[in-house]
């Protein structure tokens, strides 16, 4: 802070005028008429020697508060927090009425030691923890506040409240009936549909995953990522567990590498115990735990040290039903393969003797049958040829005239066609004086109606033919040519 020389306080020295007042009756206080108005220096001046009078410069005092805002995110390393009244009626819900609040600032040489303190008690400081801090009051002029220079902070009461709220959130899930509610879930006997709640591409991920694939074993994994540390990891976490829940999952498994116990505190969040302790699947965790285990570790259903045990747990259910089910029954086979191939193998032999000797009986009896059926067949067979030939004959005497009357008919019946198509030639008909008229170009005319005045005809005669050209045509309707024919 820096130095400024200090002006006295003068305690006799008249009240200022409270706001909206004025300095006289006559009107608004005029600065020029008063030689004592102070500056904002001189103010301040006496602001601080009356804080220093009450507060003595080096002497450090303990302050209680409720975190309301905190940043350790700045470059130069300092640490900036924002307390108010934990004992305030109302909580923080009363700061936007009023609440008495405190900025606090930590310089970087003395927040760089306390913040590893707190990370290896396992300790996050967050919105909503109330702290016990000692320091010292400043005032920081170019904003007029006054503020508190945090030079150390009592870590065994923040432990000692940690843990009263782990100790009371676990009295809480089992007033309620959770303590125990997942870990009562049967697990299925063959686990091989997983669902993981990981942030991927971590170390506890991969050691995981690597146990299922490498096992040999057909594990059908369903990842659901989720942010497993800092502010938002818990609701992270909780959701992802829900969301496996409503899968055809048949384990879900939270899994973490490990870490400080304030890279840990996820997992003891009461959204984070709440999801895992309702969950429809038997929940198992694997956390790389440095220190006691989590409020997750206690409502699971089973408990790992590390993600790499958590796997091989899964592999070792599966493996021990698979060799109850399938290696013992598999083994027990292969003892007595042995004999029962040479068993087979005696009834393939008999079964083989049988048919040779079935087959060589069959043959004898067939050759036999076949010997005396042609000895039949060569005694028959003149006497077939003769009949046949003899029957050949007559057939073959019957078909010559059968064939000839056929083919008179078939030539009387072309001449009769002949004459008739004969009667119809246009030639007879030209002979017997009829004509034909054709256009110019030898098209036939068959109606008047085609004709037009002008048009050129030629009439064919039996004798020859005649040209004319049309000078009009009489056109009849159809009706009355039916009625002249009828």
């Amino acid at each position: 802070m820096p130095s400024h020389a200090h002006q006295l306080f003068d305690p006799e020295a008249p009240p200022l005028p409270e706001e909206g007042e004025t300095a006289d009756a006559g009107g608004p206080a005029d600065a020029a008429g008063h030689d004592d108005a102070l500056s904002i220096g001189a103010l301040y001046d006496q602001v601080e020697l009356a804080l220093t009078s009450a507060f003595p410069r080096g002497r450090q005092l303990w302050v209680r508060g409720e975190i309301q805002s905190f940043s350790d995110q700045s470059r130069s390393g300092h640490c900036y927090m924002e307390l108010i009244d934990p004992d305030l009626e109302g909580g923080t819900a009363a700061r936007g009425r009023g609440a008495p609040s405190l900025k606090v600032k930590c310089w970087s040489r003395t927040w760089a030691p306390l913040k590893g303190s707190l990370t290896r008690e396992g300790i996050a400081l967050a919105e909503g923890m109330v702290v016990v801090l000692r320091g010292t009051i400043d005032l920081y002029r170019p904003k007029g506040e006054i503020g508190f220079i945090l030079a150390e902070l009592d870590v065994t009461a923040l432990l000692g409240r940690l843990a009263a709220q782990r100790a009371a959130l676990l009295r809480k899930l089992e007033a309620e009936g959770l303590l125990g509610r997942n870990a009562a879930l049967g697990i299925p006997e063959v686990p091989l549909r997983v669902g993981l709640v990981a942030s991927p591409g971590t170390e506890g991920y991969r050691d995981f995953l690597g146990q299922l694939t490498g096992s040999g074993y057909g594990f059908q994994v369903r990842v659901v990522a989720a942010s497993v540390q800092g502010g938002n990891a818990p609701a992270a976490v909780a959701a992802a567990v829900t969301t496996l829940c409503r899968t055809d999952c048949d384990l879900v498994v939270v899994v973490r590498g490990g870490g400080s116990k304030a890279d840990l505190a996820t997992f003891d969040a009461e959204v984070v115990a709440r999801a895992i302790a309702r969950a429809s699947k038997p929940v198992w965790t694997g956390i790389g735990h440095t220190g006691d285990e989590s409020v997750a570790d206690v409502v699971a259903n089973r408990v790992c040290i590390t993600p790499t045990e958590c796997g091989h747990q899964i592999v070792l259910r599966v493996a021990r039903w698979w060799e109850t089910h399938v290696g013992e029954p598999a083994a027990a086979l292969s003892r007595k393969v042995p004999g029962l191939l040479a068993d087979a193998q005696a009834r393939d032999t008999q079964a083989r003797g049988r048919l040779i000797r079935a087959a060589q009986t069959q043959l004898r009896v067939h050759r036999d049958r076949l010997a005396l059926r042609a000895g039949a067949v060569s005694r028959s067979a003149p006497e077939s040829l003769v009949a046949r030939q003899s029957a050949v004959g007559k057939h073959a005497g019957r078909v010559g005239p059968l064939a000839l009357g056929h083919l008179a008919r078939e030539a009387e019946r072309v001449r009769s066609w002949r004459r008739l198509l004969t009667a119809y030639d246009v030639e007879r008909q030209l002979e017997r004086g009829y004509t034909l008229t054709l256009t110019a170009d030898g098209a036939l005319v068959r109606a008047a109606a085609d004709l037009a005045a002008g048009t050129e005809i030629v009439t064919r005669f039996a004798d020859g033919t005649a040209r004319s050209r049309v000078e009009s045509a009489d056109v009849r309707a159809v009706e009355e040519k039916d009625e002249e024919r009828s």
